[in-house]
């Protein structure tokens, strides 16, 4: 039977009117337990965060027990972005999305059957009251959104519609490898990291089944599983939940409760050290590779390794520069109205008053000066440098510019310098970020009293560029046009013409106008029917305005003033090329020869005068010729040597250098005397107080190492090829000549006690023979065998009983010397006193080591013999100098600019005065004086 019932309006409307109101109620119910949960949320997110990283724990193993029961072993894996790492994602993704639906999917009907049970609601009914909760009292917190994940091993989505402030988890699988903590002290954003390969899948999963099987009860079993960082060092749960945490962009990274270190720990170089203080060791990384070095048994007790060491109070200031850059740059040689002549090797400008045996250093420069040329006022300079070392930027700046052009970084950049003479100071930096390459060719405008400057890059196009140079600190281009695709060797403003320029290189000579607009024309140089020279070399001017040249078939040519044809020609002046002409203020000219080494005299009207006069063979041909005072001439060599004197009475050397790489250093023991030994096949004796080469020698083999023995009457000389010569210090005779391998003599050294010699060699051996005869004899005991590397360094111990020597893959080893065999236990030397610390790894010279060092930048380091300083030669043309023993991480110390190659070797000389740096390709010998 069907009842039927009439229900008034005003009783209906009130029933939806209480229904509206209960649902209003459990709204605002649910809103405040929504807002009491998110607020739960953000005061335990240590624990959120861990509850993720297990979760996704969990669903990446129950992924890989799915993919490998279902046989998807074959399936081709992408890289998928996982937190901040990459993890591996099957191509087809529908299984892992399903997965991924069904597992929070399941959560979520829960919830939504535990909401339905508590209100009695339909599923639209309830839908629409929480639309209405939420576009009606909205949270101050942010609305969080339903995330479907893409695969089980991600727990955020990757799509850019998500807006999900969800943690991201990533917590470290056993294949994972998370990124490096933050530095002790603060924290630092996490910066992009880049897709990476798909990894391997771990060898416990894939060795067999019944591994798959393990339980992980916590995020602390992968944590402690092994997990490594990129050098291979094991990473601690502490340093993994930081990393895991700052790797993910969350509200919970606003608050971190501060670690507990159980290690006190540093980042020292490219790696982290660490202090064991029960072993006593210090163990950090180098390129990967673990280096643990043993504290003396005095130290251990109370280093501290996050103790600063202050630098020393003692300073070095450069007090004489040996050598001169004339093998492969020309017109660098001029004299000063200060009586000093002005020329440069290295990054050193060097100011040397021959009478007064003085030297001046303008030091302004962070590589390579290439060019030089001075003002016509007679008291600037302006001087023109290559790319600095910075690694920071190893590209052109044109296209990778600096922030910040007045940054220290930016003068790592080609750029000219123009500076002031006597007071050594600089005026203007001119072209940062304007050249490619280095600076071949300066030259101040001259009829105008100096207002312009004209430079020539050695980019592919040699562009030719004029400054104002005067306008602001960075001067101001005025125009800038390619030169030559060809080599360019010489550019020259015109003495009588401002708006002519002349420049010259491989087969070209060319006329340049600079107009009134800024813009420059140029005319080549027309040689008509004559043999078109391989290289045009030199250029000057005569007292007319006629432009001289000399060239690569020993001629000279005169060019009309304001014409680009030839007047006058001289033909085969010199054998082979011209390298200068200078012209003398009575109107004479004086032309050196590259291959004769001639220097020839002509009159105003290029006719011989007779007057010649020839450089000795052995200090090389001529490279400049500058006027000196009265009729004296200077003259700079090929081989870097500059020579004083005139055609009649001839030429006196006054600087001498290497030419080729130099390496080999040795201290006389009781004379203010060094040797230093280069690739060129010379050795030289340099005498410190008169500044002097006291002899030198050929050795028709390339030195690679040198010292002397005990009473400093005898040398010893390894080379590159394996031989070593047993040498009379004074007289140079040899007495006998040894061979060790067919690899270089790395390094050679007598014991203390002057009866056994030690070699190190690149075949990895270590060389031991016992010395007689007032050690002119010599007898092989043994070869130390065990480095993976070439020897690099070696100190002997204070009672001549044991070795120490580095390698070239970093290793710290340990002789006995009279048994040749290695001492395995390191820690048993822990106490051993060295008679010297050459070695750059050792305890003692831990904090030589800088900032992001991979274990090649340090090439040399030497100990003062008080024991109260350490040197050290790197490959960024420093040396620095520390407070001795250089035992903290981090030690401060004072740093010296001058050198622009590799520093190859420093040693201080037998009464810590002074302390000698040899440059690697520079070829420069630097003298430090200690104040």
């Amino acid at each position: 039977m069907l009842i039927t019932m009439e229900i008034p309006g005003d009783t209906l409307s009130g029933v939806v009117s209480a229904w509206n109101d209960m649902m209003e109620t459990e709204n605002e119910s649910l809103q405040e337990r929504v807002a009491d949960l998110e607020k739960k949320v953000l005061e335990q997110g240590d624990e959120i965060v861990c509850l993720r990283s297990t979760l996704a724990d969990v669903l990446r193993r129950l992924n890989q027990l799915d993919s490998r029961s279902s046989g998807d072993y074959n399936r081709a894996s992408v890289p998928v972005r996982n937190g901040s790492g990459t993890s591996a994602r099957v191509a087809n993704q529908s299984n892992h999305v399903g997965a991924g639906k069904d597992s929070h999917g399941s959560a979520s009907r829960l919830r939504q059957t535990a909401y339905q049970q508590h209100s009695g609601m339909t599923d639209a009914a309830f839908k629409d009251s929480l639309r209405r909760t939420a576009s009606c009292a909205p949270s101050s917190l942010p609305q969080r959104r339903v995330v479907h994940y893409q695969s089980t091993g991600s727990l955020h989505s990757d799509s850019p519609s998500s807006t999900s402030i969800s943690p991201v988890p990533t917590s470290p699988s056993p294949t994972h490898t998370p990124p490096p903590p933050p530095p002790s002290g603060g924290r630092t954003t996490p910066s992009p990291r880049t897709p990476q390969p798909p990894q391997q899948r771990p060898s416990s999963v894939a060795s067999s089944s019944g591994s798959l099987h393990k339980r992980w009860s916590s995020t602390g079993d992968f944590n402690n599983s092994g997990i490594t960082s990129p050098t291979g060092s094991l990473i601690g749960s502490n340093s993994m939940a930081i990393a895991s945490r700052l790797a993910t962009k969350s509200l919970f990274n606003l608050y971190m409760r501060p670690q507990q270190h159980q290690q006190h720990l540093l980042k020292h170089g490219t790696r982290d050290a660490t202090y064991n203080e029960e072993e006593g060791s210090v163990r950090f990384f180098l390129r990967g590779r673990p280096i643990v070095l043993y504290a003396p048994t005095a130290i251990a007790e109370t280093y501290d390794m996050l103790k600063v060491a202050t630098a020393p109070q003692i300073r070095l200031k450069l007090e004489w520069v040996y050598g001169y850059r004339g093998r492969d740059c020309r017109s660098n040689l001029h004299l000063l109205p200060t009586g000093e002549i002005v020329y440069f090797v290295a990054a050193a400008v060097v100011l040397y008053n021959v009478e007064e045996q003085s030297q001046r250093h303008y030091l302004g420069h962070t590589d390579d000066v290439k060019c030089l040329t001075v003002h016509p006022n007679k008291l600037l300079v302006a001087t023109g440098q290559a790319a600095g070392h910075d690694r920071r930027e190893g590209r052109s700046w044109k296209f990778n510019p600096p922030p910040d052009r007045m940054a220290p970084e930016a003068e790592q950049w080609p750029h000219v310098r123009v500076w002031n003479s006597v007071s050594l100071h600089t005026l203007a930096v001119i072209g940062i970020g304007e050249f490619e390459r280095s600076i071949c060719c300066l030259s101040f405008s001259k009829a105008d009293g100096g207002v312009l400057l004209c430079a020539v890059d050695e980019a592919p196009d040699h562009n030719i560029s004029i400054w104002d140079w005067q306008r602001g600190e960075r001067g101001q281009k005025i125009t800038e046009t390619k030169c030559s695709a060809d080599t360019v060797v010489a550019a020259e403003f015109h003495p009588m013409d401002r708006q002519s320029i002349v420049t010259c290189g491989k087969s070209h000579i060319s006329f340049w106008t600079l107009d009134a607009g800024g813009t420059l024309y140029k005319r080549m140089g027309i040689f008509e029917n004559r043999d078109k020279p391989k290289y045009v070399t030199c250029l000057a001017f005569t007292q007319t305005g006629d432009v001289v040249s000399g060239d690569s078939n020993g001629n000279i040519i005169v060019w009309g003033r304001a014409t680009n044809t030839i007047s006058k020609f001289l033909r085969g002046l010199h054998e082979g090329s011209v390298f200068s002409v200078c012209v003398m203020k009575e109107g004479n000219l004086v032309t050196g020869g590259g291959k004769d080494g001639r220097l020839v005299q002509l009159d105003a009207s290029l006719n011989p005068t007779g007057q010649e006069t020839r450089v000795p063979e052995h200090l090389g041909p001529v490279r400049v010729i500058a006027e000196g005072r009265g009729s004296q001439l200077l003259v700079g060599t090929t081989r870097n040597c500059i020579l004083i004197g005139s055609l009649d009475l001839g030429l006196t050397p006054v600087v001498c250098g290497h030419t080729d790489e130099l390496w080999g250093l040795a201290i006389h023991p009781s004379l203010p005397q060094f040797l230093t030994g280069g690739h060129d096949q010379l050795v030289t004796l340099w005498d410190s107080m008169s500044h002097s080469v006291v002899w030198s020698k050929d050795v028709a083999e390339p030195v690679q190492s040198a010292t002397f023995s005990l009473d400093g009457s005898v040398l010893i000389i390894g080379c590159t090829t394996g031989h070593w010569f047993v040498m009379d210090a004074e007289t140079r005779e040899v007495y006998s000549t040894h061979t060790d391998g067919a690899e270089p003599i790395q390094v050679v050294k007598f014991s203390p006690d002057g009866a056994l010699l030690a070699l190190g060699s690149r075949d990895n051996n270590i060389y031991v023979y016992q010395v007689s005869e007032e050690a002119r004899k010599y007898s092989r005991v043994g070869r130390c065998m065990g480095h993976s590397s070439f020897v690099t360094h070696l100190d002997w111990s204070t009672d001549s009983q044991y070795i120490q020597s580095n390698s070239g893959d970093y290793e710290l080893l340990y002789w006995n010397a009279g048994l040749c065999r290695q001492v395995p236990q390191s820690s048993q030397l822990r106490d051993v006193e060295w008679a010297s610390n050459s070695c750059t790894l050792t305890f003692s010279s831990l904090g030589i080591w800088p900032e992001g060092a991979d274990g090649t930048d340090v090439n040399h380091c030497d100990r003062s013999h008080n024991g109260e300083l350490m040197a050290t030669a790197d490959d960024f043309g420093k040396v620095k100098l520390y407070s001795y023993p250089v035992i903290q991480p981090r030690s401060l110390c004072h740093t010296y600019g001058g050198h622009s190659s590799h520093v190859t070797n420093v040693s201080f000389l037998h009464d810590d005065s002074r302390l000698i740096s040899t440059g690697g390709r520079d070829t420069s010998v630097m003298q430090w004086a200690l104040s």
